[in-house]
């Protein structure tokens, strides 16, 4: 990786899908509502084998903006009054769930993303958890985590977390330089961050994750390698070490910090910093932009081929149908995609009613089902076999993507990828490619020229 010329960064920094769902959420379909959602849930129900379930909530309110951010949210400044109304329309959502999904299929994942989870305070916390366990049949060794805010967070969100079974957590630590943070608008020192690792492992977290981003304004190689330096110091058990999202068209605050942005090689290098700095601590490269501690899940997931991919990112937990409560959140249930409203007022007046809100989605045909499996496992496995498909699917390989073969051709004389009669396999420098590596399975990508969707691959 140390010696990728610029000419190939640039080849391959262009504008290309995470791929966190197949087909991408850009091209689901507006209008698809609350039958077209009961419709997917009957049809997981009745499955010969109905999967487990792991469910997210999306709490959108944060009381201050961070100018990187390209999240759903909701700054509402140190106003709180729409935390309960809001905590209420989860709970009827939960109750509308109840109703259509089999008590008998286990919960084995729960997450809270934001937004803030821990805007919410600790009492409205427990009900949401309390409510999902009195309805839905948790498993033994249910995954629980939970994304913290460092900078307001209190002691007694810690407590209650535990005390309701979370044993992940995942803060956003971006960058620790001074400097960086200023321009974001994030002012979280190490020290800060630092004493909540401690509390959580004094409590009993199992595991703790940090993401970082790199390409933020203002970034050197030099500050993000200390950046890194630092965090190797505390430990972690996993990292997300992700690209930059400049999307000034669906964000456009992002414009303030558009200026002294990274680029290129300079911004490669910055991901060189990180990749260096982490395996030499021991950490393994899970691929694209993930890293975990040899003993980790993650690690043995991504060794053992049961590594998965959806809207949280890399999961161990396979084969389960996602369900999405709260404004925007997104469900993954049988063979189809559904998304809430975004509004906060209409979603609340929905589900308040005693429907579900949601406004779009997605129903995969046969082909979709298809690509989907072959991006799961490109992006998952670090290799793509290719009798895996036929012997699941009941087709020729290299008949059926005999356009997506001759592409990814040239990504072979780029030293991106090996290709053989029975597989695929990233090199070590594809790795950091399988966005682009992926790309000539999908058929839904936009052509040349049209509206731009995706925030930049490299």
């Amino acid at each position: 990786m140390e010696n990728i010329s610029l000419d190939l960064l640039e080849k391959y920094d262009v504008q290309g899908p995470r791929y966190t769902s197949y087909p991408p959420a850009p091209f689901w379909k507006n209008g698809m509502g609350p039958k077209d959602y009961e419709t997917l849930l009957e049809k997981s129900n009745k499955a010969p084998a109905p999967r487990p379930l792991s469910f997210y909530f999306h709490l959108p309110f944060c009381e201050k903006l961070c100018l990187f951010c390209a999240c759903t949210s909701i700054i509402t400044g140190p106003n709180h009054t729409f935390e309960d109304p809001y905590t209420e329309a989860l709970l009827k959502e939960i109750e509308w769930l109840r109703e259509r999904v089999s008590r008998n299929r286990p919960v084995v994942q729960v997450h809270l993303g934001g937004g803030t989870p821990n805007y919410f305070s600790p009492e409205n916390l427990e009900r949401l958890i309390s409510a999902l366990r009195n309805k839905f049949q948790f498993a033994p060794d249910v995954e629980m985590g939970v994304e913290l805010d460092p900078r307001t967070i209190k002691k007694s969100h810690l407590s209650t977390l535990k005390k309701l079974g979370f044993n992940r957590m995942s803060m956003g630590v971006q960058d620790f330089d001074p400097a960086v943070q200023k321009r974001i608008r994030r002012i979280q020192p190490r020290e800060m961050v630092g004493d909540l690792v401690e509390d959580a492992r004094n409590k009993g977290f199992a595991s703790i994750n940090f993401d970082l981003i790199y390409g933020l304004p203002g970034q050197t190689p030099e500050s993000f390698g200390k950046t890194i330096r630092d965090v190797v110091e505390m430990n972690p058990d996993r990292l997300a070490v992700y690209s930059y999202a400049f999307v000034p068209w669906m964000k456009k605050y992002q414009e303030k910090i558009k200026e002294h942005q990274p680029a290129g090689r300079q911004k490669f290098e910055l991901f060189l910093q990180a990749l260096r700095g982490l395996t030499q601590a021991g950490y393994e490269y899970i691929g694209m932009d993930h890293f975990s501690r040899p003993g980790d899940e993650l690690t043995r997931a991504r060794a053992n081929r049961t590594l998965w991919r959806n809207f949280q990112g890399y999961t161990t937990k396979a084969g389960t149908d996602l369900i999405g409560l709260g404004l925007s959140a997104i469900s993954q249930v049988a063979d189809g995609f559904m998304q809430n409203d975004r509004q906060l007022y209409s979603y609340q007046k929905s589900v308040l009613s005693g429907t579900s809100a949601t406004v779009r989605g997605y129903v995969c045909s046969t082909d979709d089902v298809i690509r989907a499996r072959v991006i799961q496992n490109l992006m998952c496995h670090a290799v793509l076999i290719k009798s895996d498909i036929e012997t699941e699917f009941g087709l020729t390989f290299d008949a059926y993507f005999a356009e997506a073969l001759s592409k990814l051709k040239e990504m072979e004389k780029d030293g991106l990828v090996n290709l053989s009669a029975g597989e695929i396999r990233p090199t070590s420098t594809g790795r950091v490619f399988l966005r682009n590596l992926a790309m000539p399975f999908d058929a839904h990508l936009p052509k040349p020229g049209e509206k731009k969707v995706f925030s930049r691959t490299v």
